[in-house]
């Protein structure tokens, strides 16, 4: 089993001496750092750069700079999706979105750990669980959300906050690490924003 096949079965997997691996990462950096380079000059050009490093994307979507990840081919983003300034994702397991999210700048999605014992980790050994968001999820500014953590529909997520469980569809959540603070109601959802 090769080192990207263990990567992606979630097993213990040398990240810092493979070669294909390197090699992945040092081309999903060039992209990068042109998307990065590029992105209020030529939004076109931008756009299909994402499309390149992505598994998938929806039609509408923005991503501002800065904007790094890993590998890139381990994410989807559904329709919608919105990502303010500095957006890191670590994709070495699978990192999926659903429609309408929106993350706040500064925020941090990381499927990668690595050993505690420091043998293992000393060699360069790491693993990866996936990250998955349901639809219509928001993040708050300086969020991360760790691996093996999926995230239900319609959930909030407080700025400052560290994701290291499951988050339950309608439900809001704050703190390090988090805890929930309410469910989403039906009073939210009716309530009135008067705008003028």
């Amino acid at each position: 089993m090769s080192e990207k096949e263990k990567m992606l079965a979630n097993k213990l997997y040398d990240a810092n001496n493979d070669v294909d691996l390197i090699n992945e990462r040092r081309r999903c950096k060039t992209l990068c750092k042109e998307y990065n380079d590029i992105f209020f000059d030529d939004r076109e050009k931008a756009e299909s750069i994402i499309k390149q490093l992505f598994n998938k994307t929806g039609k509408r979507f923005k991503i501002n700079p800065y904007f790094w990840c890993d590998y890139g081919y381990n994410i989807e983003i559904g329709e919608n999706f919105y990502a303010n300034f500095n957006l890191i994702i670590l994709d070495e397991a699978k990192v999926s979105f659903g429609d309408n999210v929106f993350i706040a700048p500064n925020c941090g999605f990381y499927t990668a750990g690595h050993p505690l014992d420091v043998e293992r980790r000393n060699k360069g050994y790491e693993y990866a669980y996936p990250i998955k968001v349901g639809n219509n999820v928001w993040f708050g500014a300086n969020v991360i959300v760790l691996p093996n953590v999926t995230i239900g529909d319609n959930a909030v997520i407080a700025a400052g906050s560290v994701v290291n469980k499951d988050v339950a569809a309608n439900t809001l959540v704050a703190g390090n690490p988090i805890k929930v603070i309410k469910e989403i109601g039906e009073e939210e959802n009716e309530r009135s924003w008067d705008l003028t």
